[in-house]
């Protein structure tokens, strides 16, 4: 009798959650991490499913932290990848209605990005690194059709010209923070045997056009990010003309600036909090610094010289 007591106690809590109403279910399902509501909440029974695609759980698609920690991977820069992550994001934007305001992720291609422009009028944040098949063809739809943008990271999109960002800077008035950071160009080998060797050749050149494309279009910036720049100092003083809001700089690899360079353009930005300087090391060794003693001498004599392209 206890034994069927126990059987039934089972039977009944397993129908329990069987029968959990649509609210109950999504209010469970918003609690859970990204891995339990993707691996396993969707493939219980269709009542599951359906909670799973309510748009209340995809107003914020972020997969940034399945990429995390580093070092990446070579199967990330497959064809196969890039598919199923667009294969995510496009369920995502299906499922959200219009309701998607926050896209993180890597590897995507135009295909989603296409849909994303067709389907998220609101989208405020869209970070979507090292994506080799992401062109100006799907950044311009972005621009034109989701105007509520504040937030863009097109990092280590190298299909993605300056046009592109004018047209962003032009049509999104909301855009508070650009990340456009190039990989490291000055040394290559940590991206080597991950990244196809054609796209670390492919790195963008024209780093004053794209200077000139923040600068002109973005004046309400306050966070910018352009790692591994090869923008002059030219560049970056029109920037801090232009953008005079800014309160982060990251400038880390930007080898055709100098400390002077630096200094003298942000001089004018009252607002600046942090600001991260070129941060490449060459031993001071070999140009026998001793002889001026002093580093910033050095920084300002050199720097440019040994790296300008």
């Amino acid at each position: 009798m206890e034994g069927d007591a126990e059987e039934q106690s089972s039977e009944s809590g397993g129908a329990d959650w069987a029968e959990l109403t649509h609210e109950c279910l999504t209010n469970i399902f918003s609690r859970l991490t990204f891995q339990d509501r993707w691996r396993g909440t969707m493939l219980v029974c269709k009542s599951w499913l359906r909670a799973f695609k309510d748009p209340s759980l995809h107003t914020i698609f972020n997969l940034d932290p399945q990429f995390d920690p580093p070092p990446e991977l070579p199967t990330w820069w497959t064809p196969n990848f890039e598919t199923k992550i667009d294969s995510m994001l496009s369920s995502v934007v299906q499922w959200s209605h219009g309701s998607l305001t926050e896209i993180r992720l890597r590897h995507c291609s135009d295909r989603s990005l296409a849909f994303v422009a067709e389907s998220c009028p609101n989208l405020e944040v869209l970070s979507i690194r090292s994506c080799p098949n992401v062109t100006d063809d799907s950044i311009s739809k972005i621009a034109l059709r989701c105007p509520k943008l504040r937030e863009l990271d097109v990092s280590y999109c190298y299909e993605i010209s300056h046009d592109s960002l004018a047209l962003i800077g032009k049509n999104c008035p909301n855009l508070k923070v650009l990340k456009r950071n190039l990989m490291n160009w000055l040394d290559p080998s940590q991206h080597t045997g991950i990244v196809p060797n054609e796209y670390l050749n492919a790195c963008p050149q024209d780093g004053e056009s794209e200077a000139a494309a923040i600068a002109n279009s973005m004046p309400h910036l306050e966070l910018l990010e352009i790692r591994f720049s090869k923008l002059s100092a030219k560049g970056l003083s029109l920037i801090c003309e232009r953008c005079s809001n800014l309160e982060f700089l990251d400038l880390s690899g930007c080898a055709n600036l100098t400390s002077r360079d630096i200094a003298n353009a942000t001089s004018n930005l009252a607002k600046l909090k942090e600001i991260k300087k070129p941060n490449f090391y060459i031993p001071r060794s070999v140009f026998h610094t001793e002889r001026y003693g002093h580093w910033r001498l050095y920084d300002e004599r050199f720097q440019t010289d040994v790296f300008r392209i």
